[in-house]
C-alpha cells in the first residue's frame, strides 16, 4: 500500500520507518525540510515539502493512489483540515488524525475522521494506573451512545468466571490486559489478580457499571 504522511516529528518519523519496513510505499510532507533528517539515509520513500492540506503538495506525495494517509503534525487545525480533503477530494479510505485537545478530537470522530488524542491518552493510561476508580472512556461509537473504556475491577471479583461479570454488570468484557498482554477472554475465562478489564457499555450506564465492578459479586448461598 501506499501511506502518506503529514509531519515528519518523532510520531510522524517512527510511523514511516514503521511502515517502509513493513513494506509499504511511503511519502512524508513536511514544512521544514530539515524535519526530514530524522528519517535517517536508509529512508526509501519521499520526502516532500509543503503544506500537508494543499492540494498539489499532497498529489505531489502521492495521494491519488494512497490507500491510507496520517496527519501528525504539531497543529490540530493543520491535521483535521488535510485529514478531510484526503477523505474528501481525493477519496482515501484510512484516515487518521492526531489531535492535542480531546475535546476536539471527540468533535471529530463524529464527522467521520479517527484521531488519536496522544497527550490525553497518555495521560488517561497514567491516571487509570494512579486512580483506578472511574472509567475514562478509550473509544466512543459517533453517536456518543457506546463507549469502551478499562473499568476498575474488585479484588471480590478475582476467580469468577468473565459470564459472570457480564451477567451481573450488563457489560460486553472486549478484552483484558494480563501481565502486560491483551488477551481476548472467552465466557469461561477466570479473571486473575492484576487484569486490567476494559469493557464495552452504554455511556448512560457508567456509573451502575463502575459501583457493580467495585461492590463485587453477588453473594451465593452457602458462598
Amino acid at each position: 500500500m501506499h501511506i502518506v504522511i503529514m509531519g515528519c516529528g518523532r510520531v510522524g518519523s517512527a510511523l514511516a520507518q514503521t511502515l517502509e519496513q513493513q513494506g509499504h510505499t511511503v511519502a512524508v510532507i513536511d514544512q521544514d525540510p530539515t524535519a526530514f533528517r530524522r528519517l535517517g539515509s536508509s529512508f526509501g520513500g519521499r520526502r516532500v515539502t509543503g503544506v500537508g492540506f494543499d492540494q498539489d503538495t499532497l498529489r505531489e506525495a502521492g495521494i491519488e493512489e494512497a490507500g491510507a494517509f496520517a496527519a501528525v503534525s504539531s497543529g490540530d487545525n493543520s491535521n483535521i483540515i488535510a485529514a478531510r480533503v484526503a477523505r474528501e477530494m481525493f477519496g482515501v479510505e484510512n484516515v487518521a488524525a492526531r489531535i492535542y485537545d480531546p475535546r476536539r478530537a471527540e468533535v471529530y470522530q463524529r464527522l467521520g475522521i479517527p484521531t488519536v488524542a496522544t497527550v490525553r491518552w497518555t495521560a488517561d493510561q497514567m491516571l487509570r494506573r494512579l486512580l483506578p476508580s472511574g472509567s475514562e472512556p478509550l473509544w466512543r461509537d459517533p453517536t456518543g451512545g457506546v463507549q469502551l473504556a478499562e473499568v476498575h475491577a474488585s479484588a471480590s471479583w478475582v476467580g469468577h468466571k468473565i459470564s459472570k461479570l457480564q451477567e451481573e454488570t450488563g457489560v460486553r468484557v472486549a478484552f483484558l490486559t494480563r501481565l502486560g498482554e491483551a488477551i481476548l477472554p472467552t465466557s469461561q475465562t477466570v479473571l486473575q489478580e492484576g487484569d486490567l478489564v476494559h469493557v464495552m457499555m452504554r455511556a448512560d450506564d457508567v456509573e451502575t457499571v463502575e459501583a457493580a465492578f467495585a461492590e463485587g459479586p453477588e453473594k451465593e448461598g452457602g458462598h
